[in-house]
């Protein structure tokens, strides 16, 4: 088994989950904001993709954190016609964020990036008995 590939592996795997994490952080953040002027759009949910890359030093395919792209479901809408950001027909538009799949995707992401330190934590234990038994 090669380590650095696999402490590679797990660190691209690491940085990918942090920023899917960042992203999901961020539509939760902006799931109550509403548009700055009446009609407009509000914050638009965005969905993170991952991507293949290779490494050209080890030779090894890595994970990064691919496009941000948006998600293009509807905006919720709410009857409030006493709001600034509401139309002309008193309805105010909210983002697409559904709190409970963003916490879903949250707890997916956490146990991906858990995952991938626990990889690291066996690399570096698997290293440091290599050395204890080459010094025996």
């Amino acid at each position: 088994m090669d380590f650095l590939k696999s402490l590679t592996l797990a660190a691209s795997g690491l940085r990918a989950q942090a920023g899917r994490m960042r992203v999901i952080a961020e539509n939760i953040a902006n799931s109550e904001s509403t548009a700055t002027r009446p009609g407009g759009d509000p914050y638009r949910r965005k969905i993170p993709t991952f991507r293949s890359e290779m490494d050209r030093a080890l030779s090894a395919k890595v994970v990064a954190l691919g496009r941000i792209r948006p998600d293009q479901s509807e905006f919720r809408t709410k009857f409030e016609p006493n709001h600034p950001a509401a139309d002309a027909n008193g309805y105010v538009k909210y983002p697409n964020v559904n709190s409970l799949v963003e916490s879903t995707d949250m707890r997916e992401a956490q146990r991906s990036y858990e995952a991938n330190l626990n990889v690291i934590s066996a690399t570096r234990r698997m290293i440091a008995r290599t050395i204890e038994i080459l010094r025996a």
